[in-house]
């Protein structure tokens, strides 16, 4: 929808439309493993680097279509040169990898599982997380099968906090008939258009070894389990570690001290401090 705008209002205004895929922690620059914030599948790394993620909903031969993020940003700086002076062009170029260096989930649950087996997680309490074999169930027939054997089925013995987890549950469920075309999405990209535009950038004379953005010369072996993910224990894993262990320390000193809150009436509301157990 936002294209389509663009494209009624653009007047005269040249315009270059860049399609990334899922943009995943830098190649190289600013140094190779940088991410900021969680982001597409780095949450997925996130949950099972931390022992949370047991089972994974895709199919295993399907295409997951990545692309670092300095290559991105490559692919928008070449593209604006190269347009700069070319008003009537509306060209679209797809900067991802389905094409020229295919990634699938299977790799992508392999590399998991082989980085945080050699390198496990060691949480703020100095526990190992160890992680196992994720459970790749393929169809949306195996997934339901397995969410009644492994959790509704256990539901009855939790009377007091049935209603609260069958709400939880039943989330999953529809989230998950939410993404289910993206989950089983066995589509390829073309990228006619951006490779194009990295021939033109070569035979222009442009540093090619500045400005990447050629997928064809990422080793996912080595970037997944040299790269992306020692960058995502670095800059995700540690960071979300000290958010939640300052936001607790934060709120205890708080609560401890009396912290205050107003009410509808502007009134401060005193909250008792608290108080240790002597056992």
């Amino acid at each position: 929808m936002g294209e389509m705008l663009v494209e009624q209002l653009k007047g005269n205004l040249s315009i270059v439309i860049i399609r990334p895929t899922i943009v995943t922690s830098t190649f190289k620059e600013p140094f190779p493993g940088w991410v900021e914030g969680v982001r597409t599948i780095d949450s997925l790394a996130l949950a099972y680097g931390k022992g949370k993620l047991t089972c994974f909903l895709g199919d295993p031969k399907a295409v997951v279509d990545a692309i670092p993020a300095d290559m991105v940003v490559n692919a928008i700086l070449v593209a604006m040169v190269a347009h700069a002076n070319r008003p009537s062009d509306d060209i679209i170029y797809h900067v991802g990898s389905s094409h020229r260096k295919p990634l699938r989930y299977k790799n992508l649950t392999d590399y998991g599982f082989g980085y945080f087996t050699a390198k496990p997680w060691i949480n703020k309490d100095g526990k190992t997380i160890k992680v196992g074999k994720i459970k790749v169930l393929s169809n949306m027939g195996s997934f339901r099968r397995y969410m009644f054997i492994r959790y509704l089925l256990l539901l009855k013995y939790f009377q007091g906090t049935y209603l609260d987890l069958n709400r939880k549950i039943q989330i999953v469920m529809r989230l998950v008939d939410l993404y289910k075309p993206y989950l089983f999405f066995n589509g390829i990209f073309d990228d006619m258009n951006t490779e194009k535009l990295r021939t033109a950038t070569k035979q222009g004379g442009v540093e090619t070894e500045l400005f990447y953005f050629d997928p064809e010369v990422i080793d996912w072996d080595d970037y997944f389990l040299n790269i992306h993910f020692p960058g995502v224990v670095k800059y995700i894993f540690k960071e979300e570690e000290k958010r939640c262990g300052l936001w607790w320390s934060c709120t205890t000193h708080w609560m401890q001290n009396g912290g205050g809150v107003r009410n509808e009436d502007d009134e401060e509301v005193i909250i008792p401090k608290l108080k240790r157990s002597s056992t």
